[in-house]
């Protein structure tokens, strides 16, 4: 027998969770079902909406004043820019007090952990204390074992790019990790738990041990900056211990994959899921689709080998992009490969890229072009199925990596798909 539910939301990343949060503020019942781990892992976190223009141009300062640029057929000329507002307010309140930025309309210049800084509207609390407009002088600290982050090297990029402070690095030894494999898990779990490590100076709490280490390169800065590890259960708890230690502000940088400030924005939205009553399933692909008319009536689901058909009113594709095979490349094709939906694409494949690395590349903007319903169209502008919408990095028409905007068009594009797919299955 048959799965049933009023919305199917497939996809678990931010566009997935939003869309499904969304549905279910409309007294939908909502299941969401996804293949694979949330790609928010490897994401940093942060809450982009339009860093920069289409054509290149930014930082933005304001991007509620460039959207009505977005050409036509990007995801947010789709939703308009009063949706992307509602998104923007809807993820703040699920998000709580885990991010702050909601106070301007204006970008956060957020460091990153290569020196740079990236326009964003909303971050997590933890970042706070670090942002570029600050003109307090700022000590970054690296780890031995954590190469990822070169802090002395960050910071004479802050420097060189015109950054308003002084930005000095150093290199430690993190107190009880000796292995350069060590996950960043085991960081933060050394944090967490005040487990004992052996210093030099005998057995310590890591968090006494790692204030201590700190406290001995301290100089004039009032604001430290480490690598975004710094718990994960007790992240709070582990700054403001810290702070309290250095008598100075505490806050993370932003890291690369994989990314504890994505694991905890996965646990923020999955725990709303859950508050919500959103029925979560991972681990169980979408492998095929039945129709009724101009309408999805079923998918079929592989639970271990076994097939079963999971039905809904609405459905929400919410699978990724290219990155996350929610688009997927053939030598000969570009297609959707759960509803074979159309992406437009040159029909030659050295057309799909150029060969400048740093240019403007076609795949980049691949996938399914939506309506001002979100609903997929075919090649001849028509909707696939009456009751499919799309969000998220599955819709083409726009380059999130280049504009900065990734993690606003799946919330937008969630809000939206998840809002009106839950109002039309509880009509």
């Amino acid at each position: 027998m048959a799965i049933s539910d009023d919305v199917l939301v497939i996809g678990g990343g931010i566009a997935g969770a939003t869309a499904a949060l969304a549905a279910a503020e409309e007294g939908a019942d909502v299941r969401l079902v996804t293949h694979k781990q949330s790609t928010l892992r490897n994401a940093s976190g942060l809450i982009d909406v339009l860093g920069y223009t289409h054509e290149g141009e930014g930082p933005i300062v304001d991007p509620f004043e460039r959207l009505a640029e977005l050409p036509t057929g990007h995801p947010y000329e789709r939703v308009g820019t009063e949706a992307v507002r509602e998104a923007l307010a809807f993820f703040d309140e699920v998000a709580g007090d885990a991010y702050t930025g909601d106070h301007t309309d204006a970008n956060a210049l957020v460091p990153t952990h290569g020196g740079t800084v990236k326009p964003t509207a909303r971050y997590p609390v933890s970042t706070a204390d670090g942002l570029a407009s600050d003109p307090r002088d700022t000590l970054l600290v690296g780890f031995e074992t954590l190469t990822d982050f070169d802090a002395p090297l960050a910071a004479s990029h802050l420097e060189a790019a015109g950054a308003p402070f002084s930005a000095r690095g150093i290199t430690l030894q993190f107190p009880g990790i000796v292995r350069d494999d060590a996950k960043l898990t085991r960081y933060a779990h050394l944090l967490d738990h005040e487990e004992r490590v052996e210093t030099a100076a005998g057995e310590q709490s890591a968090r006494e041990a790692l204030a201590l280490a700190v406290e001995a390169h301290l100089e004039d800065e009032t604001r430290v900056g480490f690598p975004a590890l710094l718990g994960d259960e007790f992240a709070a708890e582990v700054r403001a211990d810290l702070a309290d230690s250095l008598g100075a502000d505490v806050f993370e940088v932003p890291m690369g994959p994989p990314s504890l400030p994505g694991m905890r924005l996965e646990d923020v939205l999955y725990e709303a899921l859950e508050d919500a009553g959103v029925r979560v399933a991972s681990g169980v692909p979408v492998v095929d689709y039945e129709t009724d008319g101009d309408a999805v009536d079923h998918v079929l689901v592989d639970r271990h080998g076994q097939e079963i058909p999971h039905e809904a009113s609405q459905y929400v594709l919410a699978t990724g992009g290219l990155v996350g095979k929610g688009v997927r490349s053939e030598r000969e094709r570009v297609f959707e490969p759960i509803f074979d939906c159309f992406v437009p694409h040159a029909d030659d494949r050295y057309d799909w890229f150029v060969d400048d690395v740093f240019g403007e590349q076609p795949y980049a903007r691949f996938g399914v072009v939506p309506d001002r319903e979100l609903r997929p169209l075919d090649a001849d502008e028509e909707p696939e199925f009456s009751n499919l919408r799309a969000a998220g990095a599955v819709l083409g028409g726009y380059d999130y990596a280049a504009e900065k905007s990734g993690a606003g068009v799946s919330l937008a594009t969630g809000y939206v798909a998840g809002g009106r797919a839950g109002t039309e299955a509880s009509r």
